[in-house]
């Protein structure tokens, strides 16, 4: 028997179509399936104002609901995006902090619409969990200190060598 699908559901305070489309913006494989307005006014949106948008980011289905201001996230949800390298990590960082985010510990982050994101390259996995269990409390330890994360950082720290090489 196949589970059931689950789509997260992001509530918002009237600007669920300005943040899914900003999501999409920054997510390549991303797009908005279709914005649906309220069919009758409703104790968060009038009659004929965007109710719902239907999207995705890359293979996952989201929803953006403006379900008025009775409700704003926390950092006890967040979305965690792990990404091909170093440049990828910095353009969503970025990306995601503009317009109003702010930057907080070990990737994590939030947008400007109060969403919490981590941010991680692939690979971070393999130094705080390695083998040598030396070098993976090294790492970690790193990485506690970051605010971005740094792969090369987590990487001299995993062996042993802290500073950076000479340019």
């Amino acid at each position: 028997m196949n589970a059931a699908p689950i789509t997260p559901c992001l509530w918002f305070d009237g600007c669920a179509e300005e943040a899914a489309r900003f999501y999409v913006g920054l997510l390549p494989g991303s797009g908005i399936d279709a914005v649906i307005p309220a069919p009758a006014t409703n104790p968060s949106t009038p009659e004929g104002a965007v109710l719902l948008v239907r999207f995705h980011l890359g293979d996952r289905p989201f929803i953006a609901l403006n379900g008025g201001p009775r409700f704003s996230f926390t950092e006890a949800i967040s979305f965690q995006i792990e990404v091909p390298g170093q440049a990828e990590v910095d353009r969503l960082w970025e990306g995601l902090v503009a317009g109003g985010g702010e930057h907080s510990a070990c990737g994590w982050l939030k947008d400007r619409f109060g969403l919490s994101w981590q941010v991680i390259p692939a690979g971070m996995g393999d130094l705080i969990a390695g083998p040598d269990a030396d070098g993976a409390r090294r790492a970690m330890t790193a990485m506690l200190e970051m605010s971005r994360i740094d792969l090369a950082a987590l990487a001299r720290a995993y062996a042993g060598d802290p500073e950076p090489p000479a340019a």
